[in-house]
Protein backbone atom coordinates (compact mmCIF):
# COMPACT_ATOMS: atom_id res chain seq x y z
CA UNK A 1 0.00 0.00 0.00
CA UNK A 2 2.86 2.61 0.80
CA UNK A 3 4.40 1.76 -2.70
CA UNK A 4 1.40 2.56 -4.66
CA UNK A 5 1.00 5.90 -2.52
CA UNK A 6 2.91 8.20 -4.73
CA UNK A 7 1.59 7.04 -7.85
CA UNK A 8 -1.81 7.73 -6.62
CA UNK A 9 -0.64 11.28 -5.43
CA UNK A 10 1.30 11.97 -8.71
CA UNK A 11 -2.35 10.53 -10.91
CA UNK A 12 -3.73 14.05 -8.26
CA UNK A 13 -1.19 16.20 -9.14
CA UNK A 14 -1.48 15.79 -12.94
CA UNK A 15 -5.19 16.62 -13.21
CA UNK A 16 -5.44 19.38 -10.81
CA UNK A 17 -1.95 20.63 -12.25
CA UNK A 18 -3.69 22.28 -15.05
CA UNK A 19 -6.41 23.77 -12.98
CA UNK A 20 -3.74 24.89 -10.34
CA UNK A 21 -1.76 26.73 -13.11
CA UNK A 22 -4.92 28.37 -14.46
CA UNK A 23 -5.69 30.03 -10.89
CA UNK A 24 -1.94 31.54 -10.54
CA UNK A 25 -1.91 32.65 -13.99
CA UNK A 26 -5.28 34.84 -13.23
CA UNK A 27 -4.16 34.88 -9.45
CA UNK A 28 -0.74 36.71 -10.87
CA UNK A 29 -2.73 39.37 -13.40
CA UNK A 30 -5.47 40.05 -10.66
CA UNK A 31 -2.55 41.41 -8.68
CA UNK A 32 -2.20 44.67 -10.15
CA UNK A 33 -4.75 47.12 -9.00
CA UNK A 34 -5.06 48.74 -12.37
CA UNK A 35 -5.85 45.26 -14.52
CA UNK A 36 -8.16 44.01 -12.11
CA UNK A 37 -11.04 46.06 -12.64
CA UNK A 38 -10.99 44.99 -16.88
CA UNK A 39 -9.46 41.86 -15.67
CA UNK A 40 -12.10 40.01 -13.86
CA UNK A 41 -14.93 40.90 -15.40
CA UNK A 42 -17.70 39.10 -17.78
CA UNK A 43 -16.84 41.01 -20.92
CA UNK A 44 -12.92 40.22 -20.37
CA UNK A 45 -13.91 36.31 -19.73
CA UNK A 46 -16.00 36.43 -23.09
CA UNK A 47 -12.98 37.74 -25.14
CA UNK A 48 -10.65 34.98 -23.27
CA UNK A 49 -13.37 32.18 -24.40
CA UNK A 50 -13.80 33.27 -27.92
CA UNK A 51 -9.83 33.67 -28.10
CA UNK A 52 -9.75 30.08 -26.46
CA UNK A 53 -11.44 28.05 -29.11
CA UNK A 54 -9.22 27.96 -32.25
CA UNK A 55 -6.61 26.90 -29.84
CA UNK A 56 -8.75 24.50 -28.13
CA UNK A 57 -10.29 23.02 -30.98
CA UNK A 58 -6.79 22.35 -32.18
CA UNK A 59 -5.90 20.88 -28.83
CA UNK A 60 -8.38 17.91 -29.52
CA UNK A 61 -6.46 16.65 -32.81
CA UNK A 62 -2.91 17.32 -31.08
CA UNK A 63 -3.78 15.70 -28.00
CA UNK A 64 -4.99 12.46 -30.21
CA UNK A 65 -1.61 12.75 -31.89
CA UNK A 66 0.49 13.10 -29.17
CA UNK A 67 -1.00 10.25 -27.30
CA UNK A 68 -0.13 8.08 -29.63
CA UNK A 69 3.30 8.96 -29.76
CA UNK A 70 3.32 11.59 -32.86
CA UNK A 71 3.71 14.91 -33.39
CA UNK A 72 2.50 17.39 -36.16
CA UNK A 73 3.87 21.01 -37.25
CA UNK A 74 1.76 21.96 -40.25
CA UNK A 75 -1.43 22.86 -37.79
CA UNK A 76 -0.81 26.63 -38.04
CA UNK A 77 -0.29 25.92 -41.88
CA UNK A 78 -3.50 24.12 -42.05
CA UNK A 79 -5.42 26.57 -40.62
CA UNK A 80 -4.12 29.01 -43.23
CA UNK A 81 -4.90 27.06 -46.00
CA UNK A 82 -8.43 26.02 -44.84
CA UNK A 83 -9.36 29.34 -43.77
CA UNK A 84 -8.62 30.24 -47.48
CA UNK A 85 -10.21 27.34 -48.75
CA UNK A 86 -13.60 28.37 -47.15
CA UNK A 87 -13.43 32.48 -47.91
CA UNK A 88 -12.74 31.38 -51.65
CA UNK A 89 -15.90 28.97 -51.97
CA UNK A 90 -17.85 32.01 -49.97
CA UNK A 91 -16.82 34.40 -52.24
CA UNK A 92 -17.32 32.17 -55.41
CA UNK A 93 -21.17 32.04 -54.25
CA UNK A 94 -21.24 28.58 -52.76
CA UNK A 95 -23.82 28.21 -50.06
CA UNK A 96 -22.51 28.64 -45.97
CA UNK A 97 -23.00 24.78 -45.11
CA UNK A 98 -20.93 23.75 -48.96
CA UNK A 99 -17.89 26.01 -47.72
CA UNK A 100 -17.74 24.98 -44.16
CA UNK A 101 -17.80 21.44 -45.82
CA UNK A 102 -15.21 22.14 -48.21
CA UNK A 103 -12.99 23.95 -44.96
CA UNK A 104 -13.04 20.69 -42.64
CA UNK A 105 -12.34 18.25 -45.10
CA UNK A 106 -9.27 20.27 -46.70
CA UNK A 107 -8.13 19.57 -43.28
CA UNK A 108 -8.90 16.27 -43.49
CA UNK A 109 -7.30 15.82 -46.67
CA UNK A 110 -4.14 17.34 -45.37
CA UNK A 111 -4.11 14.91 -42.11
CA UNK A 112 -4.71 11.87 -44.78
CA UNK A 113 -1.78 12.94 -46.45
CA UNK A 114 0.29 12.74 -43.21
CA UNK A 115 -0.64 10.04 -41.67
CA UNK A 116 -0.43 7.70 -45.24
CA UNK A 117 3.00 9.08 -45.39
CA UNK A 118 3.62 8.54 -41.41
CA UNK A 119 2.01 5.17 -41.00
CA UNK A 120 2.58 3.77 -44.74
CA UNK A 121 6.10 5.39 -45.29
CA UNK A 122 7.08 4.80 -41.44
CA UNK A 123 8.55 8.04 -41.74
CA UNK A 124 8.88 10.22 -38.89
CA UNK A 125 6.58 12.42 -37.86
CA UNK A 126 8.81 15.54 -36.90
CA UNK A 127 10.19 15.81 -40.57
CA UNK A 128 6.96 15.20 -42.39
CA UNK A 129 4.78 17.57 -40.30
CA UNK A 130 8.02 19.79 -40.75
CA UNK A 131 7.85 19.36 -44.97
CA UNK A 132 3.60 19.85 -45.03
CA UNK A 133 4.23 23.15 -42.76
CA UNK A 134 5.72 24.37 -46.10
CA UNK A 135 3.60 22.73 -48.57
CA UNK A 136 0.17 23.85 -47.22
CA UNK A 137 1.31 27.28 -46.54
CA UNK A 138 2.31 27.65 -49.96
CA UNK A 139 -0.80 26.34 -51.51
CA UNK A 140 -2.81 28.67 -49.12
CA UNK A 141 -0.82 31.56 -51.05
CA UNK A 142 -1.23 29.79 -54.33
CA UNK A 143 -5.16 29.56 -54.36
CA UNK A 144 -5.50 32.61 -52.69
CA UNK A 145 -2.68 34.47 -54.67
CA UNK A 146 -0.86 35.87 -51.69
CA UNK A 147 -4.09 37.88 -50.83
CA UNK A 148 -6.80 37.98 -48.14
CA UNK A 149 -9.88 36.24 -49.40
CA UNK A 150 -12.92 38.72 -48.54
CA UNK A 151 -16.32 36.98 -47.54
CA UNK A 152 -19.37 38.30 -47.48
CA UNK A 153 -20.39 40.18 -44.83
CA UNK A 154 -23.74 38.27 -44.38
CA UNK A 155 -23.17 35.03 -44.54
CA UNK A 156 -23.84 32.80 -41.41
CA UNK A 157 -20.43 32.08 -41.12
CA UNK A 158 -19.41 35.15 -39.53
CA UNK A 159 -21.57 34.45 -36.62
CA UNK A 160 -20.05 31.65 -35.14
CA UNK A 161 -17.41 33.67 -33.72
CA UNK A 162 -19.15 37.09 -32.97
CA UNK A 163 -19.42 38.74 -30.13
CA UNK A 164 -23.20 39.90 -29.47
CA UNK A 165 -23.92 41.38 -26.60
CA UNK A 166 -19.82 42.68 -25.88
CA UNK A 167 -19.96 43.96 -22.35
CA UNK A 168 -22.18 40.82 -21.19
CA UNK A 169 -20.50 36.98 -20.66
CA UNK A 170 -23.84 35.77 -22.14
CA UNK A 171 -24.69 35.13 -24.51
CA UNK A 172 -21.22 33.06 -25.87
CA UNK A 173 -20.46 32.91 -29.12
CA UNK A 174 -21.51 29.67 -31.34
CA UNK A 175 -17.75 28.39 -31.62
CA UNK A 176 -17.72 28.28 -27.75
CA UNK A 177 -20.18 26.33 -27.52
CA UNK A 178 -19.23 23.92 -30.47
CA UNK A 179 -16.03 23.65 -29.28
CA UNK A 180 -17.75 22.87 -24.91
CA UNK A 181 -19.49 20.10 -26.84
CA UNK A 182 -16.51 18.54 -29.03
CA UNK A 183 -14.73 18.47 -25.63
CA UNK A 184 -17.34 16.28 -24.25
CA UNK A 185 -17.67 14.10 -27.44
CA UNK A 186 -13.41 13.93 -26.96
CA UNK A 187 -13.52 12.66 -23.51
CA UNK A 188 -16.03 9.69 -24.40
CA UNK A 189 -13.66 8.59 -27.71
CA UNK A 190 -10.68 9.12 -25.51
CA UNK A 191 -11.47 7.18 -22.55
CA UNK A 192 -14.67 5.17 -23.42
CA UNK A 193 -14.10 3.59 -26.94
CA UNK A 194 -11.66 1.12 -28.49
CA UNK A 195 -10.34 3.72 -31.15
CA UNK A 196 -8.92 5.76 -27.63
CA UNK A 197 -7.46 2.81 -25.84
CA UNK A 198 -5.40 1.84 -29.39
CA UNK A 199 -3.73 5.23 -29.35
CA UNK A 200 -3.10 5.37 -25.41
CA UNK A 201 -1.56 1.80 -26.16
CA UNK A 202 0.11 2.81 -29.70
CA UNK A 203 1.89 5.92 -27.68
CA UNK A 204 2.92 3.51 -24.70
CA UNK A 205 4.42 0.95 -26.38
CA UNK A 206 3.92 0.56 -30.53
CA UNK A 207 6.10 -2.22 -30.47
CA UNK A 208 3.56 -4.51 -28.00
CA UNK A 209 0.62 -2.85 -29.20
CA UNK A 210 1.69 -4.24 -33.09
CA UNK A 211 1.96 -6.95 -31.30
CA UNK A 212 -1.21 -7.53 -29.97
CA UNK A 213 -3.06 -7.29 -32.96
CA UNK A 214 -3.65 -3.43 -33.40
CA UNK A 215 -3.15 -2.53 -37.27
CA UNK A 216 -0.82 0.33 -36.14
CA UNK A 217 -0.27 1.25 -39.29
CA UNK A 218 -4.19 2.06 -40.51
CA UNK A 219 -4.61 3.51 -36.88
CA UNK A 220 -1.86 6.43 -37.74
CA UNK A 221 -3.84 7.11 -40.92
CA UNK A 222 -6.83 7.51 -39.18
CA UNK A 223 -5.44 9.53 -35.84
CA UNK A 224 -4.13 12.02 -38.37
CA UNK A 225 -6.96 12.22 -40.93
CA UNK A 226 -9.07 12.82 -38.09
CA UNK A 227 -6.73 15.44 -36.14
CA UNK A 228 -6.94 17.25 -39.29
CA UNK A 229 -11.04 17.41 -39.78
CA UNK A 230 -10.46 19.31 -36.10
CA UNK A 231 -7.96 21.62 -37.53
CA UNK A 232 -9.68 22.35 -40.49
CA UNK A 233 -12.53 23.32 -37.75
CA UNK A 234 -9.92 25.59 -36.62
CA UNK A 235 -9.62 26.61 -39.97
CA UNK A 236 -13.42 27.40 -39.90
CA UNK A 237 -13.35 30.03 -36.59
CA UNK A 238 -10.34 31.45 -37.54
CA UNK A 239 -12.29 32.49 -40.91
CA UNK A 240 -15.21 33.85 -38.80
CA UNK A 241 -12.97 35.21 -36.34
CA UNK A 242 -11.45 37.51 -39.26
CA UNK A 243 -14.29 37.44 -42.08
CA UNK A 244 -11.72 36.70 -44.44
CA UNK A 245 -9.21 34.08 -45.43
CA UNK A 246 -5.50 35.04 -44.94
CA UNK A 247 -3.12 32.66 -46.05
CA UNK A 248 -0.49 34.60 -43.64
CA UNK A 249 -2.28 33.80 -40.23
CA UNK A 250 -1.61 31.15 -36.89
CA UNK A 251 2.07 31.50 -38.18
CA UNK A 252 3.04 29.43 -34.62
CA UNK A 253 -0.03 28.52 -33.86
CA UNK A 254 1.19 25.12 -33.56
CA UNK A 255 3.32 25.75 -30.76
CA UNK A 256 0.71 27.39 -28.92
CA UNK A 257 -1.46 24.50 -29.18
CA UNK A 258 1.49 21.99 -28.31
CA UNK A 259 1.96 23.85 -25.45
CA UNK A 260 -1.36 23.74 -24.25
CA UNK A 261 -1.35 19.67 -24.72
CA UNK A 262 1.68 19.61 -22.39
CA UNK A 263 0.48 21.84 -20.12
CA UNK A 264 -2.38 20.30 -19.79
CA UNK A 265 -0.53 17.27 -18.64
CA UNK A 266 0.44 15.38 -21.92
CA UNK A 267 3.52 13.55 -23.23
CA UNK A 268 5.62 14.33 -25.42
CA UNK A 269 6.86 10.38 -25.70
CA UNK A 270 3.16 9.02 -26.07
CA UNK A 271 0.60 7.40 -23.67
CA UNK A 272 -0.86 9.55 -21.41
CA UNK A 273 -2.93 13.22 -22.30
CA UNK A 274 -6.43 14.20 -21.55
CA UNK A 275 -8.74 16.75 -23.39
CA UNK A 276 -9.62 18.16 -19.87
CA UNK A 277 -5.91 18.80 -19.49
CA UNK A 278 -5.65 20.16 -22.70
CA UNK A 279 -8.79 22.66 -22.95
CA UNK A 280 -6.80 23.97 -19.86
CA UNK A 281 -3.45 24.21 -21.23
CA UNK A 282 -5.61 26.31 -24.38
CA UNK A 283 -7.29 28.96 -21.73
CA UNK A 284 -3.94 28.80 -20.08
CA UNK A 285 -2.46 30.92 -23.22
CA UNK A 286 -5.42 32.67 -23.66
CA UNK A 287 -5.20 33.95 -20.66
CA UNK A 288 -1.34 34.95 -20.77
CA UNK A 289 -2.03 36.81 -24.16
CA UNK A 290 -5.37 38.62 -22.67
CA UNK A 291 -3.27 39.52 -19.45
CA UNK A 292 -0.65 40.46 -20.92
CA UNK A 293 -2.47 43.22 -23.70
CA UNK A 294 -4.28 44.22 -20.23
CA UNK A 295 -0.94 45.36 -18.55
CA UNK A 296 0.05 47.05 -21.80
CA UNK A 297 3.01 44.71 -22.53
CA UNK A 298 4.27 45.22 -25.95
CA UNK A 299 4.14 42.13 -28.46
CA UNK A 300 7.84 41.21 -28.02
CA UNK A 301 7.22 40.81 -24.30
CA UNK A 302 4.11 38.46 -24.88
CA UNK A 303 6.68 36.28 -27.34
CA UNK A 304 8.76 36.19 -25.06
CA UNK A 305 6.36 34.95 -22.08
CA UNK A 306 4.80 32.67 -24.86
CA UNK A 307 8.44 31.06 -25.56
CA UNK A 308 9.13 30.73 -22.01
CA UNK A 309 5.90 28.76 -21.17
CA UNK A 310 6.78 26.21 -23.83
CA UNK A 311 10.14 25.84 -22.65
CA UNK A 312 8.82 25.57 -18.91
CA UNK A 313 6.22 22.86 -20.36
CA UNK A 314 8.42 21.04 -21.76
CA UNK A 315 10.39 20.70 -18.41
CA UNK A 316 7.64 19.79 -16.36
CA UNK A 317 7.21 16.80 -19.29
CA UNK A 318 10.44 15.47 -18.12
CA UNK A 319 9.99 16.17 -15.03
CA UNK A 320 6.62 13.68 -15.33
CA UNK A 321 8.64 10.83 -16.83
CA UNK A 322 11.25 11.10 -14.58
CA UNK A 323 8.95 10.87 -11.38
CA UNK A 324 7.24 8.35 -13.16
CA UNK A 325 10.57 5.40 -13.47
CA UNK A 326 11.70 6.53 -10.12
Amino acid sequence: MISKQPTVSRRILNILGPFLGLLLVIGLFSLSSTVRPYFLTGQNFKIIFTQTVIVAIGTFGMTMIIVSGGIDLSVGSAVALTSVVGAIALSNGHSAVTAIIWTILSGALIGLINGIVIGGFRMMPFIVTLGMMGIARGAGKWLSGSQTVNIPETTPVNSLMALSKPTQLFPLPMGVWITAALAVLMVIVMRRTVFGRYLFAIGANEAAARLSGIRVRLQKVIIYTVAGLFFGLSGLMQLSRLTQGDPTVAIGLELDIIAAVVIGGASLNGGSGSILGSMIGALIMAVLRNGSNQMGWPTYMQEIIIGVVIILAVGLDKMRQRSRTA
